[in-house]
């Protein structure tokens, strides 16, 4: 029994880290955030060539084969560079759902160009998790109407949107009656979004026996992807807290000889270290686990979103002032884990729905 990353998976993150501290991903960050750019379609671009946009298609519609758990470690790589480009919805999600749910001719059509990198693809997915007041989609007869928030890697050519009947449909991106509004959130890295829907024509998923459960498994999914962005983006802030402690010197001494400062950074990654096979053990449990797979989904992303934002404060007081300043960037990551906690579900509601799939709550 393995309990540690095979040689392939480790290569996997080594090369995907070299080609973003190559391409210098906060400065990229930087530009990203100050163009108001929905893409970057040069580090799409090299990721696409890395094979990550294809990472869990299969060969035969151009993609590399991999797994779940092998999608976690990308997007733990993506989260400790706060890389802005689209990974949970447009390679995780959207692949998932055409191939969970789509047609043999949607899969022909779809898979291949978000492979490629051709193509970008949405994900709605929040009403399924807790709609919000006036929000949520209905279908009938081919056609949406309704309204879906915080809609993930939002710039795209076309969207997987869930109905509140547990429903799945592919809505194009110039479809007629539908409005695209983006959303201000506190990370500037991942465009989300609104979609509104007048009557708009859809193309059903319906390949799928019950495609409720296909929306489980995907909410299961981009909860455990998030929560790896999490761990990636608070293990680069604990790494920047430890280098800028020693180097930063207060009474003639670096401040990372004072004891305070050495419990500050010890308890961040004491922390953070457990939620590390956590987050694995759930990228594992997805394909190979699925009686634990909902479960083991929520109780990482409850307690990995909990504990980044504990690591998000601590690192930015260990900097003292300077880790309010733009000139460190440190809040490039401090929001990016923001966001990764509310997404697909903030950790007391994630924790209800861990009780409830557990009959611990009605």
């Amino acid at each position: 029994m393995e309990f540690g990353l095979s040689q392939e998976q480790t290569m996997l993150q080594d090369s995907l880290t070299r080609f973003l501290g190559d391409s210098g991903s906060l400065a990229r960050a930087r530009v990203f955030n100050a163009n108001n750019e929905g893409r970057a379609p040069d580090v799409l671009a090299g990721l696409a060539e890395l094979g990550v946009t294809g990472l869990i298609i299969p060969e035969e519609h151009g993609g590399v084969g991999l797994g779940l758990l092998d999608a976690a470690l990308v997007s733990e790589v993506l989260g400790r560079h706060v890389t802005p480009a689209p990974f949970i919805g447009s390679s995780v999600l959207a692949p998932l759902a055409l191939m969970r749910a789509g047609s043999a001719g949607q899969q022909a059509v779809w898979l291949p160009k978000l492979a490629s990198g051709a193509a970008v693809a949405g994900v709605a997915l929040s009403e399924a998790t807790g709609a919000r007041e006036n929000a949520g989609v209905t279908a009938s007869g081919g056609r949406l109407s309704g309204r879906a928030l915080f809609v993930i890697d939002f710039e795209a050519d076309v969207y997987v949107v869930a109905d509140k009947a547990g429903g799945l449909h592919l809505v194009a991106a110039d479809a007629k009656g539908l409005t695209r509004t983006r959303l201000p959130t506190i990370d500037t890295t991942r465009p989300v979004g609104e979609l509104n829907f007048d009557n708009v024509e859809a193309e059903p998923l319906a390949a799928a026996a019950d495609s409720a459960a296909v929306v489980r498994f995907l909410i299961d999914t981009g909860r455990v992807m998030y929560a790896a962005d999490t761990l990636g983006a608070a293990s680069a802030m604990i790494d920047q807290a430890v280098a800028y402690a020693k180097e930063r010197k207060q009474f003639e001494r670096a401040i990372a000889t004072f004891q305070a400062v050495k419990h500050m950074c010890a308890e961040m990654a004491a922390a953070l270290e457990p939620c590390r096979s956590l987050v694995w053990y759930a990228g594992h449990a997805l394909e190979s686990l699925p009686a634990e797979a909902s479960v083991t989904a929520c109780h990482a992303k409850a307690h990995t979103s909990e504990v980044g934002t504990r690591v998000a404060k601590t690192a930015t007081e260990v900097h003292g002032g300077m880790g309010f300043t733009d000139l460190v960037g440190l809040h490039y990551w401090f929001k990016r884990i923001g966001l990764n906690r509310q997404m697909l579900g903030g950790p007391e509601a994630v924790r209800e729905d861990a009780a409830r799939l557990q009959a611990l709550a009605a």
